[in-house]
């Protein structure tokens, strides 16, 4: 929300506010700025940042760096908790990341392939702050787009086995998925178009679909990104009831948003 400060104000990086700030005095600046957002027409905003991360990024090597609260997994889910249930007071819904865990991650995934941790480590600490979350009922979650070395050689955002095994099968979340851009490197270094990519994620469980585009492109990428959703389902690869479903925990959290 820095790149809005002039509409929202200076906001406290979330390692600042993990340092200096107890749970209780994060819940309330999170709700004043989630207030502010929602005066100025926005319902969603796409943090907190629940990954455990001690570098210097954000940047092209550490995708996290300063937006992650403490490296400490007992800090960073009751911080990113508390920050996320400040937005919900202010009537703007929080969406929590990037599951399930990019600390310490290889590199960014905007601009290179990556790698987190390996999932042992990742299921010991990192997933710690998404369990809780999860527990606690946050109504979204957005999935990394690196793979998970013993997990899934695949990025995550288009792995089944993170998304329904782990995320929506192991944790019980049922709100709202999105992907991390599908436009990032990560993903066109796998072999991934966009419309590709968004099939692949709707199919292994995410209800959201994000990417980015150059202005010139934005129209004739979203409308190949509906057709190959379309084509997918008349094929059969990409099931009706998923589909369905998908579009069900949308609705959902546009509800919730109309009605705060």
């Amino acid at each position: 929300m820095q790149r809005m400060a002039n509409l929202v104000g200076n906001v406290p990086s979330a390692r600042a506010m993990g340092a200096t700030m107890n749970a209780a005095t994060i819940q309330q600046l999170a709700e004043g700025l989630g207030t502010r957002m929602r005066d100025a027409g926005m319902t969603m905003d796409l943090a907190p940042v629940l990954d455990l991360d001690g570098g210097d990024g954000p940047n092209n090597r550490d995708p996290d760096g300063t937006r992650s609260f403490s490296t400490d997994p007992v800090v960073a889910s009751a911080d990113g908790r508390a920050f996320a249930d400040g937005l919900r007071a202010g009537g703007v819904v929080p969406v929590m990341k990037h599951f399930p865990g990019l600390g310490n991650a290889t590199g960014n995934t905007d601009v290179t392939p990556a790698a987190t941790l390996p999932w042992s480590q990742v299921e010991q600490s990192g997933l710690q702050p998404f369990r809780d979350a999860v527990a606690a009922h946050v109504p979204a979650v957005m999935v990394a787009n690196a793979s998970i070395p013993g997990l899934t050689s695949v990025p995550a955002s288009v792995s089944p086995s993170v998304i329904t095994g782990i995320l929506r099968g192991q944790l019980g979340f049922h709100g709202l998925v999105l992907t991390d851009s599908l436009s990032a490197t990560a993903l066109t270094a796998a072999g991934y178009s966009v419309p590709q990519a968004a099939v692949a994620a709707i199919a292994a469980g995410a209800d959201m679909v994000l990417f980015s585009a150059d202005a010139s492109h934005v129209a004739s990428t979203t409308s190949a990104t509906v057709d190959a959703i379309v084509a997918a389902v008349r094929d059969g690869a990409l099931s009706r009831p998923r589909l369905v479903d998908a579009v069900s925990h949308v609705l959902a959290v546009k509800s919730v948003t109309l009605c705060n």
